[in-house]
Parts: C-alpha cells; structure tokens; sequence
C-alpha cells in the first residue's frame, strides 16, 4: 500500500482529493449563512406585511434611501392623484408571469406639497412595439387614501434592468424617486408606494392589475422550500466533503487489490516458467 501511494498518480490524487475538503466545507458554511440571511429577511417581510399600516411620509422622505428593514412594510398617503405626470414602466410581467406589459405609476400629490409615486399595478402593453403609451385605466379625482407595500427605489444594480435612455415620452425602464424628481415640481418622497387598497375603492375600470406581494406566510421552513434551497445546498456541500475520503479510500483499495492481483499473476507465470524450465532441464 505504502508503494502505491508513493507513486505519482498517487500523490497528485491525494493532494487533490483533501484540497477539496475545506473548499466543499467551506462552500456549506457560504450556503448556511445565505440560508440564514435568507430566514432573517422572510421573518422582516413577514412582520413589516402583518403590520398595521402606517404613514408613509414616517419612513420615507425626499433624498432619503429606504432602509431595507422597512421594506414591504405596509403604508398609507392620503392626497390627489396627478394623472398628467403618469408614467409607465416597461417590460414588467402581469401576477401570472405570463404577459409582458408596463406598471402604471401615479404621482400622488400630498397635503404637505410632497409627492408619493403610486404603482398602481400591471397594465397590459396592447402593441408589439412598445413605441406608443398604453391604454391605461382612468384616475380617481379628488381625495383618495392609498395603502400599500413601501419599496425601495428601482436601480439597475438593485434590479439587474439596464436603466435605457431615449424612451418614448412618459415611459421608463425603472420606478426611481430621484430620477421622476426631475419632472415634477414637488418633492418626491423617496420609494415607492406598491397599491393594495384604494378608499374611496375605484370603479373596475380605473382599476389596474395589482402586483402580487411576497408569500406573506414566511417561516423558517419556508425558507427551505419555496423561499430558496441554500440550507439542502449546504447539507450538499457538506455531504461530499464527506465523501472525498470515502472516495479515496475506495480507490485505494481498488489499487491495492489490482496490483496483488497483478503480483498473483505475475508469481503464477514466473512459476509457470520455472516450472518449464525445471522440465526441460530434467529432459536433457
């Protein structure tokens, strides 16, 4: 045994077989800790969903960022919608992932002189080329009170959606309140507002598809299945660590009885020959 492990081929194979250990170990502890970071953020959604609503000018203001804590967390803006600075973003899927369209986002002007932009839900787009602005629903006059999830203003590196210019006019690829602050004449309150609710409740017609929200049933094993599959992964990992020394001990032993199987057949053929020799010495 000691002989084959001396070889070459030996040598290399153990040494590649036990840098993998640590590497797959290591591997298991990255996907643990994304599994835990995963539980952490299904437990904030879960608890900022169930929440009772608060006002959104609390959490957000102009120029600010949106803490992440405060993500989905359930809001309300009472004021007048403004429909002649409405916009729509492009290429967002409706509640069923099928159909591409646009989001119809809303200014809505508070009472304080600031703006919250209401994603009012998915419109469907109605052209192949996207070149013409949308058939959209109709806009509620006069006093509403909106509810709905607060969420952050849209990046490209947020969302992974080039940010492109030159869009035909009142149509973006992105919700950002710094980027529509430059149209408007108000501040805008930073994030967005997802809409759940309206009151008064608008008629069927001035009523798009409201997006879907997260599964707001978020628990631990969740996390597991259906809200990622990092903890199986890093049980994975951890599994083939284990199985690198099995493996090599497999193949050591496949080694070693091949070459006592070589040394059986070569000590039966050197018999085999002496004993030819032995006969033909004996016949002369």
């Amino acid at each position: 045994m000691l002989r084959i492990l001396l070889t070459r081929r030996w040598v290399i194979l153990t040494l590649v077989f036990f840098v993998l250990i640590p590497v797959m170990y290591l591997l298991g502890i990255w996907q643990f800790h994304r599994y835990q970071q995963t539980n952490r953020s299904n437990s904030a959604i879960s608890s900022n969903l169930d929440a009772e609503p608060v006002s959104m000018e609390s959490l957000a203001g102009a120029g600010r960022t949106v803490p992440a804590s405060d993500t989905y967390r359930r809001v309300t803006a009472t004021g007048h919608y403004d429909p002649a600075h409405q916009f729509v973003v492009r290429h967002r899927t409706d509640a069923a992932g099928d159909s591409i369209g646009f989001y119809l986002v809303t200014p809505l002007d508070l009472a304080d002189g600031s703006v919250v932009l209401v994603n009012r839900g998915w419109v469907d787009g109605g052209n192949t080329s996207g070149t013409a602005f949308p058939a959209v629903p109709g806009t509620q006059t006069g006093t509403v009170t909106v509810t709905g999830r607060l969420r952050p203003d849209e990046t490209s590196a947020s969302t992974g959606i080039r940010d492109v210019k030159g869009l035909p006019a009142r149509q973006f690829m992105l919700i950002n309140s710094t980027e529509q602050a430059g149209r408007l004449s108000a501040p805008v309150l930073s994030g967005y507002l997802e809409l759940t609710s309206t009151a008064p409740a608008p008629p069927s017609a001035d009523s798009a598809e409201l997006v879907p929200g997260p599964n707001s049933t978020a628990s631990d094993s969740m996390a597991v299945v259906g809200k990622g599959v990092h903890l199986p992964y890093a049980i994975q990992w951890w599994l083939f660590a284990l199985m690198v020394p099995a493996g090599w001990l497999i193949l050591l032993r496949r080694d070693v009885r091949d070459q006592k199987r070589k040394e059986i057949v070569a000590a039966k053929k050197a018999a085999y020959l002496e004993s030819l020799a032995t006969a033909g010495a004996s016949g002369e």
